[in-house]
């Protein structure tokens, strides 16, 4: 059994092990060990020159990141939480995202930047929102959520062979949970959503944090006798829309669980695609579980009122299939 800030600190290891190209770079990431605790005892394993402490200026050590990565290096970028990214918005945007294009192809960024993401930690609002629409929506970027502890061990060295920027938005509320790991764990394909529950009578999508909810929704759905299928996005862009359309045709139904805000989100951006691809296949409307459209509470009451519940995602499927 291994935690997934475990797997995380095994992938990062194998990364350094493996690529002498590779360092590590963000606010506390050294002596303090990560904020949540991620790279803890590297900074004595691999020293300064590969684990290196940054001043508070994402904006600052973002572009670092970029102008290494330019340079041939193989930069990981740790942002302490998904909000404080806005902060390095313009370089990840107009800068990481955008020479490739630019440039005619002459320039790539191969340059993996790391978020903690969402609620659940009591953390209020300015740490604990769910930003990944904003980065899916541009293009230039891969955009990917582990939601499993293999994800969290696999995902990283996938990452760092893509030839342009990888975002990976790591669930803050995962970082405990426990699952055992294969001892012959490693890289894995984030090009591909993956089936977590099969099922027939109805797709229920999620991806990072929300897949647990899915799945825990599905296992109470089946005491009734419907069987949900449930969906791990796992990489938000570019999506597997193959997958997805693919579960829509078995099952018919759909319901979307997202953590960020349902307006113009990654749940109204399934649904699109569903309705795009998948119209004639669907037998009921399409349904979306989101976070409530406020900023995150501080008090545990109400930041788990605001998050998506079992027993909505439940009440979803439930509707779509009566």
């Amino acid at each position: 059994m291994i935690t997934y800030r475990e797997a995380m600190r095994q992938a990062l290891r194998e990364a350094l092990d493996h690529d002498d190209r590779v360092f590590l770079m963000g606010e506390d990431v050294g002596a303090y060990g990560g904020c949540f605790g991620v790279s803890r005892g590297l900074l004595e394993e691999y020293g300064p020159e590969r684990i290196r402490d940054t001043p508070l200026s994402e904006s600052g050590f973002v572009g670092a990141g970029i102008g290494a990565a330019l340079g041939g290096m193989r930069p990981i970028v740790e942002i302490m939480t998904g909000n404080f990214s806005l902060l390095a918005l313009d370089q990840i945007l107009d800068n990481a995202a955008t020479l490739r294009h630019m440039s005619g192809g002459q320039l790539g960024v191969p340059l993996v930047i790391r978020l903690a993401t969402g609620a659940g930690r009591q953390l209020a609002a300015q740490h604990s929102h769910s930003l990944e629409a904003f980065y899916a929506h541009i293009p230039g970027l891969r955009v990917v959520s582990p939601a499993t502890v293999a994800d969290a061990r696999g995902m990283l060295w996938t990452a760092l062979r893509d030839p342009d920027p990888v975002l990976i938005f790591e669930p803050i509320a995962l970082y405990n949970i426990e699952d055992e790991l294969p001892a012959d764990a490693g890289a894995v394909n984030i090009d591909r959503a993956a089936i977590r529950r099969p099922g027939t009578d109805a797709t229920v999508v999620a991806y990072g944090g929300t897949l647990r909810t899915a799945l825990a929704a599905a296992e109470e759905l089946a005491a009734e006798g419907i069987a949900a299928e449930v969906l791990d996005l796992r990489t938000l862009r570019p999506l597997d829309e193959t997958t997805l359309l693919e579960s829509v045709s078995r099952t018919h139904r759909l319901v979307v669980v997202d953590e960020g805000w349902r307006s113009v989100g990654i749940a109204a951006e399934i649904v699109a695609r569903a309705a795009e691809h998948a119209y004639w296949d669907l037998d009921s409307p399409v349904a979306r579980v989101c976070t409530a459209e406020v900023p995150i509470p501080y008090a545990r009451h109400l930041e788990e009122a605001a998050l998506p519940r079992v027993d909505a995602v439940v009440d979803a499927v439930r509707k779509a299939v009566r």
